[in-house]
C-alpha cells in the first residue's frame, strides 16, 4: 500500500494498524495525519510503548498516558483510581484518536489495559471507549518484554514458548478493534538492491547460502575500521565506555551544555528518559557526533552523523561538519509533552550525542549512512535487524561481530506477516473500489464529528462494511437503474440506503452524479 492510500484510509476514522519494512515511511505517514487532525481541530495523542520513541512525536509513553503504569492487570478499584485522577482521565476524554507507536515492543496484556481505561473513562464499551486508534510499528523488531507468569494467558501461538513475548495482536483488545492493515511498500530509506535483498532474507529467517556471505564479506578487522564511524552494540555497558575513552583521548578544552528542564517532575523525567541527548553534554574538536532530533528547516535528521570541528564565538555553539561537508552549527533543539496542543513540559538541549558508540535499541527510528555493528553478543529477535536496517546501504557496513541470534526474527512475526499483507491488499482494493464522493463524504464527516465531539471519533474498517455492506463497492448498471427507479417513485434517500447497504451520504453523492439531486 502507498502512503497515500494509508493517508486516504486514516481520514476515515477507521482504526489502522500501520506497518511495512524500516524506510517505508510509517513516521512520515503518521506525521502527516497529525498535521491533518490539528489542521481540523481534533484532539490526536501520541504515544509510544518507550520513551524515546514517545519523543520524536512529543508525546508520552502509553503506560503514562493512560495510567496503567507499570500494572500487569487491573481491578475495578484500580480503573475508579485512574478515573479519578483528573488529569489522566481528562485528557482520555478529549482525546479522539490515539496513536500508539513501536507498538511491536507493547506487550499483549498493555494494550488490554489501555483498552480497559478507556472504555471505563469515557464510558463508552466500544474498542478503547469509541476512540480512533492508529497503531505502528513492525513486529520484525524488537519485541517486547513479558514476565513468565503472564504468559499462559495469551495465544500459544504468539510467543517464543512458554515465556517468550507476547505481541500486541494477540490481545483481546487487538481482535475487537479489528484494525484495517496498511502495509507500506514503498521504501525510502534502501535503493541498493544487494541490501534490500539480504535485509528481507533476515525478515523471512532464510539469511542463508549467499546472504550469509554477502554479510561476512562485510566483516573488517579492529583495525581497519574507519575512526569517526558510530559502532552500534548490543549492550549499554560497551556503549559508555568507548564514548568515554574517546572522548579523553581528544587534546583540547571541553566544552560543557547543560540541559534546562521546564514542567512538572515526572513529565519532565519521562523525557529525560526518551531524550537522546543528555542531561550535561561535554564536547571537544574532533569529538564524533550525532544529531538526535529532526531539524524543522531540513538542515539534518535524527542520525545524522559528524565531526566537531568549531564552537561558534557568539554563543559558544559546536560547529558540526557532517559527512557530506556541510557546516551546521548546532543551536538548542526542545522536546516536549504536548496535551491537547498545549505544552506540558519541556527540555532545551543540543540536538546531539557522543557518537563513537551507541546501543542498538536507541538507533531505533534513525538512518545511517554507514557505522560499525557488533553483533556478536546479540540476544533478542530482531536485535540485528534493527541494526542493519538503520543502513542506508550494504556498502556503509563495518561488521565486527555476528553471532546466529543476529540474523533470526521472530518465527511468530514471519507467520503473520503474511496476514498482515493479505489484508492490506484487500483495505487497498477496497479503497480503489470506493466512489471519490462518498470516500470524500466519510472523510469529511469523520474530521467534522471528531472536532465537534458529536460522534465517537474511532470505529473500526470492519464495523463500517459489516453496516454498510456495499460501501466500497463500485455501482453496477443494475443497481443505478433500480436507485434512479425508486428515487423517482419517491422512496427516501435513507430506506434507499438500508436496502442497498450503503450510506446515505453515497446515496446522495450518486444521485448528484446521476443529475437528479
Amino acid at each position: 500500500m502507498k502512503q497515500t492510500d494509508a493517508l486516504a484510509l486514516l481520514k476515515t476514522g477507521a482504526s489502522i494498524f500501520l506497518t511495512g519494512e524500516p524506510g517505508s515511511g510509517k513516521t512520515h505517514t503518521v506525521n502527516r495525519y497529525i498535521r491533518t487532525l490539528r489542521e481540523h481541530g481534533v484532539a490526536v495523542a501520541y504515544t509510544a510503548s518507550t520513551g524515546i520513541a514517545a519523543t520524536h512525536g512529543n508525546g508520552i509513553t502509553i503506560h503514562a498516558w493512560s495510567g496503567i503504569g507499570v500494572n500487569q492487570s487491573l481491578s475495578r478499584r484500580d480503573l475508579d483510581r485512574i478515573k479519578a485522577n483528573r488529569r489522566v482521565a481528562g485528557r482520555i476524554e478529549k482525546t479522539q484518536v490515539l496513536i500508539i507507536d513501536e507498538i511491536s515492543m507493547l506487550p499483549a496484556y498493555a494494550l488490554d489495559l489501555v483498552d480497559q481505561v478507556c472504555r471505563h473513562v469515557r464510558e463508552n464499551p466500544a474498542p478503547f471507549g469509541g476512540l480512533q486508534l492508529v497503531l505502528v510499528g513492525d513486529f520484525f523488531q524488537l519485541p517486547p518484554v513479558v514476565r513468565r507468569e503472564r504468559s499462559d494467558q495469551y495465544f500459544l501461538g504468539d510467543m517464543e514458548s512458554d515465556s517468550g513475548p507476547i505481541f500486541a495482536y494477540g490481545s483481546s483488545a487487538w481482535r475487537d478493534l479489528s484494525p484495517a492493515i496498511c502495509y507500506l511498500s514503498e521504501q525510502h530509506r534502501q535503493s541498493d538492491r544487494d541490501f534490500v535483498e539480504l535485509l528481507a532474507a533476515i525478515r523471512a529467517n532464510r539469511c542463508n547460502g549467499a546472504f550469509r556471505e554477502r554479510l561476512q564479506q562485510r566483516m573488517a578487522p579492529r583495525e581497519a575500521l574507519p575512526a569517526d564511524c558510530t559502532r552500534l552494540f548490543t549492550h549499554n555497558a560497551s556503549v559508555d565506555e568507548i564514548n568515554a575513552r574517546a572522548l579523553d583521548r581528544l587534546e583540547g578544552k571541553p566544552h560543557s551544555f547543560a540541559m534546562v528542564s521546564k514542567g512538572p517532575e515526572a513529565f519532565v523525567r519521562t523525557l529525560q528518559r526518551g531524550c537522546l541527548s543528555p542531561e550535561r553534554l561535554v564536547l571537544k574538536l574532533g569529538a564524533v557526533v550525532m544529531f538526535t532530533k529532526n531539524d524543522p528547516k531540513g538542515r539534518y535528521v535524527n542520525g545524522t552523523l559528524g565531526e566537531i570541528v568549531d564552537f561558534e564565538p557568539e554563543h559558544g555553539y559546536p560547529v558540526v561538519r557532517a559527512r557530506d561537508g556541510r557546516q551546521i552549527v548546532a543551536e538548542p533543539a526542545k522536546w516536549k509533552i504536548e496535551e491537547n496542543g498545549k505544552e506540558r513540559a519541556s527540555l532545551t538541549q543540543l540536538p546531539l550525542r557522543l557518537a563513537w558508540a551507541m546501543t542498538v535499541h536507541k538507533s531505533q527510528g534513525m538512518s545511517l549512512d554507514a557505522a560499525v555493528i557488533d553483533l556478536s553478543r546479540a540476544f533478542e529477535y530482531g536485535q540485528g535487524y534493527v541494526a542493519l536496517s538503520r543502513l542506508r546501504g550494504l556498502s556503509g557496513l563495518h561488521l565486527l561481530g555476528l553471532n546466529d541470534r543476529a540474523l533470526q526474527v521472530h518465527g511468530a512475526a514471519v507467520e503473520k506477516d503474511e496476514e498482515f499483507r493479505q489484508l492490506s491488499k484487500m483495505a487497498a482494493k477496497a479503497l480503489t473500489a470506493a466512489e471519490p464522493e462518498a470516500l470524500a463524504l466519510r472523510q469529511e464527516t469523520f474530521l467534522g464529528s471528531a472536532r465537534e465531539a458529536e460522534a465517537p471519533a474511532g470505529g473500526s474498517f470492519a464495523e463500517l462494511r459489516e453496516t454498510h455492506a456495499k460501501a466500497y463497492m463500485p455501482w453496477s448498471k443494475q443497481e443505478e437503474a433500480e436507485l434512479v427507479r425508486r428515487y423517482q417513485g419517491g422512496d427516501t434517500v435513507r430506506s434507499i440506503a438500508e436496502s442497498f447497504g450503503r450510506k446515505p451520504g453515497a446515496i446522495r453523492s450518486r444521485l448528484k452524479k446521476l443529475e437528479l439531486m
